[in-house]
């Protein structure tokens, strides 16, 4: 590897209609997780990572999204003359992140041409791709392994979920073989939301990518699958297959706390975990947890 990854590309173009009808009027993007919208996490992971350079693929009605992420002036003097500084940290926060470029998706096509639209920006070098569902707990990130990984293996390199076998129906499963890491294991086949009984492991595909640039040739032409839509597990199948020489493809285990907040239930979950969590919020929501669960036996 010549290139240090420095890009990471978060597809931003979905309709979240599982949260309509809040997200009628407002990308579901934007919903936040206790004080901070879901994409501001995922920013924050990617820069952690040393991923500072960031394109979001988007769609129409996300201009709240480049709004986040831009200087509202007004607002920070207001906050400054009042002395609030501890507010006007926090808001000027997102637009301090990292250099953030967006991007029109164009055509809903699905994830691997969300992808395939970053080309142009991120040229001939590896990068990451984050999904803004998956939000993964600052304590245990995944992104460094991961880019550590493709610059040991110079190979494609997935994020992997060991899950209840009962709901593999629900992710792309991967079919892979031991390596000399126990966190780390060659992927030999994807296979999109399997049926239970056809599943090759209950090893599922969470939404964190760290991408070779040979993804876009394969990407150009991969056809259009389930939905009608250009998916990426099609293309990392292809790269699997190492037919050209491309490193093939490996998976990194991941182990830690992750937050799937397109899901209803686990968004509130999320919400009420990071609260319990936090120095400000938990000391006062912690026993007001416990007397109103009592109220549930």
């Amino acid at each position: 590897m010549t290139h240090r990854i420095t890009k990471a590309v978060i597809p931003a173009a979905g309709l979240g209609t599982r949260f309509l009808p809040a997200t009628k009027a407002m990308p579901k993007e934007m919903l936040p997780v206790v004080d901070k919208p879901a994409i501001q996490y995922v920013v924050e992971e990617a820069v952690a990572a040393g991923l500072e350079d960031v394109l979001m693929i988007i769609g129409r009605n996300k201009n709240a999204l480049a709004n986040h992420f831009d200087r509202v002036t007004e607002l920070e003097s207001n906050l400054e003359a009042k002395g609030d500084l501890d507010r006007l940290e926090r808001t000027k926060a997102p637009s301090d992140l990292a250099d953030i470029h967006f991007l029109r998706q164009g055509d809903p096509k699905g994830l691997g041409h969300a992808v395939l639209r970053a080309r142009r920006h991120v040229g001939d070098e590896p990068f990451a791709v984050l999904l803004g569902d998956d939000l993964i707990d600052a304590a245990s990130p995944i992104l460094p392994k991961m880019i550590d990984e493709l610059e040991k293996r110079d190979a494609t390199i997935i994020a992997l979920l060991e899950v209840d076998p009962a709901q593999i129906h629900l992710y792309g499963a991967a079919a892979v073989e031991a390596t000399d890491d126990p966190d780390v294991v060659r992927v030999t086949g994807l296979v999109e939301k399997p049926a239970t009984e056809d599943a090759p492991s209950n090893l599922a595909i969470i939404g964190r990518y760290v991408l070779k640039p040979e993804v876009f040739d394969v990407l150009e032409h991969t056809q259009p699958g389930k939905g009608g839509e250009i998916q990426l597990t099609d293309a990392l199948q292809e790269l699997a297959a190492d037919v050209e020489g491309t490193g093939g493809v490996y998976g990194v285990i991941f182990r830690g706390r992750r937050f799937d907040t397109g899901d209803r239930l686990d968004y509130i979950k999320a919400i009420v975990q990071l609260a319990v969590e936090r120095d400000d919020l938990g000391p006062d929501l912690r026993p007001w947890l416990r007397e109103f669960s009592s109220h549930l036996e």
